[in-house]
């Protein structure tokens, strides 16, 4: 989120360009109608706001904490932490690994909060907590902030797909972003969840695949290690030492835990609090085993793509892809590029609309709507939101928005620090009054604003040297802690707020009850009888991968490359089977369809 930003600015690498061949395309567009099979597989579960937006509170653990996992980072993690990997080493491994904390610091202090907050969008619980006025706020600010992220993010899938299919930008623009649209649509978070599960197979069989041809043709373990320079192992160097990953720690905890709404989306969509703590440790568990899996590849491209500054930073990672994956397996580390951005996006979309849904649609306007409307209104704000994500890149893209597309990336880096403050703080605390929460967002922005005026790009502070964008974000975070904790005491003196304590008191003594404690966790019926299990469709999909990997055998060359595609091809198809098999075995399944609303 804080680390490349720059490089969203950068064009698409060039090394993919024309290595593409049959075998790859056969992965690429299974991948594609994968994907599209599954949003609408799930259409028609859709039957209530809380099915579309939270699962219906029945997302197994294991499932959203792989999402989870595959939302929080997109295809620039490649580009950007694998040129850090071939500079410096295991440095680019320890830079990925401040998520670590990140998922500690969210699991064990907000899991359990998030889950029994019951809650329908991230936003909601501030007004009761605060008041209506700063619900609002951080709707009308995150939105729109979101949006313009995810524009970069089209942007940057865009330019892999173009690059890579040999089409022009605004061509792969559109294509990549109806795909991601039209399953977001169709299938709510549960088509969200599986498909990021799906993307996160695909991703880990391409990860697993790179890496041993990577230290193959480096020599073997023994001689990477040997060969590799002098601190290459070490975990951190220069500007990137202790100082530097405690202060990018302490930001991604901030992130992570209040303003990343749809990593907060994946402890509220599970069935409880133990669900909710099972998905954010098992979220730890990726974010321990990913990375050095992700970037030894880059680590061991020293011994052969040359020096550093011989290969431009951005082509690190696709160069090894065309350098070492067989036919086939190149088209599916591109659908693996592709994952890693469509699980955001897809994330991004279904939270954005969510919040505009429950928290503008039913909130200000039809407090009193069907589920039937609520699932129509959520599906027209998931196109709106899409929709106006698309427009904003192709502005972006052809150049007019420029003065957007630079102004954005700064300014997200203004609006985190001061949004989750108030949020973190609303959660863990009794003494944060609306008057100090509002008063320090505020202050937070000013303070954030006046610091573009004059910050440097680096700020040197001595011990450790920051970037613009994590050097705004500190002095933000810190003057919106300052004046809120400042003006909720000074408010808590002079003016009279019994009636504002007594609402906190209730709504933090609401967070002490376990689910299932109130009449409103008593979990829905299932409609005419149907069961739902996610074992089918996940079984279906990941059998499906299987296929296709067997499938391209006859295109694959080299010992280990054939050993590799068969075995992983083999793997994916008897889990598949067995996943398949489980769900007529799971007649309770982990979410039933809710009964139809009474209101309609």
């Amino acid at each position: 989120m804080l680390i490349s930003t720059a490089l969203l600015a950068q064009t698409a690498p060039s090394a993919m360009k024309g290595a593409l061949g049959f075998a790859d395309y056969v992965i690429l567009v299974g991948y594609f109608v994968l994907m599209l099979f599954i949003g609408f597989y799930f259409y028609r579960y859709m039957r209530g706001i809380k099915d579309y937006f939270s699962g219906g509170n029945n997302i197994p653990w294991w499932l959203s904490g792989v999402s989870f996992y595959m939302t929080s980072f997109s295809a620039f993690a490649f580009i950007s932490y694998s040129d850090l990997a071939f500079k410096y080493g295991w440095v680019g491994v320890t830079l990925l690994w401040v998520t670590v904390p990140a998922s500690i610091f969210s699991v064990v202090l907000f899991a359990k909060k998030w889950r029994r907050a019951r809650i329908d969008s991230p936003v909601e619980y501030l007004e009761t907590r605060y008041n209506h006025a700063l619900r609002q706020i951080f709707v009308w600010q995150g939105v729109p902030v979101k949006m313009v992220d995810d524009a970069l993010k089209l942007i940057a899938i865009a330019g892999f797909i173009s690059v890579s299919l040999g089409t022009n930008t605004t061509e792969a623009m559109l294509w990549s972003g109806a795909i991601i649209l039209a399953y977001t649509f169709a299938g709510g978070l549960w088509a969200v969840a599986v498909t990021d599960f799906i993307q996160f197979v695909v991703l880990a069989v391409a990860v697993l695949v790179l890496a041993p041809l990577a230290i193959q043709k480096a020599g073997g373990w023994d001689a990477f290690v040997a060969n590799s320079p002098e601190g290459f192992f070490h975990w951190t160097t220069g500007n990137y030492n202790w100082i530097y990953i405690a202060i990018l720690s302490s930001l991604y905890c901030v992130a992570w835990s209040s303003i990343n709404w749809p990593l907060i989306q994946r402890y509220y969509c599970v069935k409880d609090e133990r669900e909710a703590i099972k998905t954010g440790w098992f979220v730890t568990l990726l974010n321990v085993i990913g990375p050095p899996l992700m970037f030894l590849p880059a680590m061991a491209a020293r011994q052969f793509l040359g020096p550093v500054g011989s290969v431009p930073g951005n082509e690190i990672y696709p160069r090894l892809c065309v350098l070492l994956l067989p036919a086939g397996m190149l088209g599916l580390i591109v659908a693996a590029m592709f994952a890693a951005t469509m699980s955001t996006l897809s994330g991004d979309y279904n939270m954005s609309a969510g919040v505009l849904t429950s928290d503008v649609y039913r909130r200000l306007f039809r407090p009193n709507a069907s589920q039937k409307e609520l699932v129509f209104m959520g599906r027209i704000m998931t196109l709106a939101v899409g929709g106006g994500a698309l427009v904003l890149a192709l502005l972006m893209a052809t150049g007019t928005g420029e003065g957007l597309f630079k102004n954005m990336v700064t300014l997200f880096s203004v609006v985190t620090g001061p949004a989750g403050i108030p949020m973190i703080f609303g959660l863990l605390t009794k003494w944060v009054n609306k008057y100090g929460a509002i008063t320090g967002w505020f202050a937070g922005i000013l303070a954030g604003l006046g610091m573009l005026r004059w910050c440097p790009a680096e700020v040197d502070l001595g011990v450790v040297v920051l970037e613009a964008e994590i050097a705004i974000f500190v002095v933000a975070s810190l003057v919106t802690l300052f004046v809120m904790t400042a003006v909720s005491l000074i408010a808590a003196l002079l003016v009279d707020g019994t009636a504002d304590r007594q609402r906190i008191d209730q709504f933090h003594q609401r967070l002490t009850l376990p689910i299932g404690s109130l009449p409103d966790d008593i979990p829905a019926a299932p409609a005419a009888g149907k069961v739902f299990s996610p074992f089918k469709i996940v079984g279906i999909s990941v059998l499906a991968i299987g296929v296709m990997l067997l499938a391209i055998l006859p295109w694959v060359s080299g010992e280990l490359a054939v050993e590799l595609t068969v075995g992983f091809g083999l793997t994916l198809v008897a889990i598949g089977a067995i996943l398949t098999w489980r769900s007529r075995t799971e007649l309770n399944g982990n979410a039933t369809p809710p009964p139809a609303d009474p209101t309609e």
